[in-house]
């Protein structure tokens, strides 16, 4: 199921800001999507839910080159080319705090050099390795870290 996952009313709906800033224009450009919410991804939040089963809690926003479609048997970017720490914050859909906010920009301050054509993005619990929770695939964003350019992610996952 893109972007959700539902039980017994309850529901986790994953929703990606992409902001890419072009150095040599000075121009920003953004676009919006939905995401899905991977097999590994669900279960991993079956163990954060109970109390007890363990899980490991999800911290780290990643980017890749990757073109194959997002599937719910994925466990990880086709083709990663980082991953970085996000801010993570509680912000407001409908309820109070409803929503989990994962935040991260990529730049050349990170160490990317040259440049990419990023096409996938995914949200992870390792700063390495780990579970990926979800994933989405987009028309590529030409990226050139040389020149200054930045790429911002915001992920919202919202509990409805």
């Amino acid at each position: 199921m893109m972007g959700k996952v539902e039980i017994d009313g309850f529901k986790l709906k994953g929703h990606v800001k992409i902001q890419v800033y072009n150095a040599k224009t000075g121009e920003t450009t953004e676009e919006e999507f939905d995401n899905l919410v991977v097999n590994a991804g669900k279960a991993e939040v079956a163990q954060l839910i109970g109390s007890g089963l363990g899980g490991t809690a999800f911290t780290h926003i990643a980017i890749g080159t990757g073109t194959t479609a997002a599937a719910a048997t994925d466990t990880a970017l086709e083709a990663e080319v980082t991953r970085k720490a996000a801010t993570i914050t509680n912000v407001t859909d409908t309820v109070t705090n409803d929503t989990a906010q994962f935040e991260a920009s990529f730049s050349s301050a990170d160490g990317l050099t040259g440049t990419s054509a990023i096409t996938e993005y995914g949200l992870f619990n390792d700063a390495t390795a780990g579970t990926m929770l979800s994933r989405v695939v987009q028309s590529a964003k030409n990226i050139d870290w040389d020149a200054g350019d930045t790429l911002s992610v915001t992920w919202k996952v919202t509990v409805q």
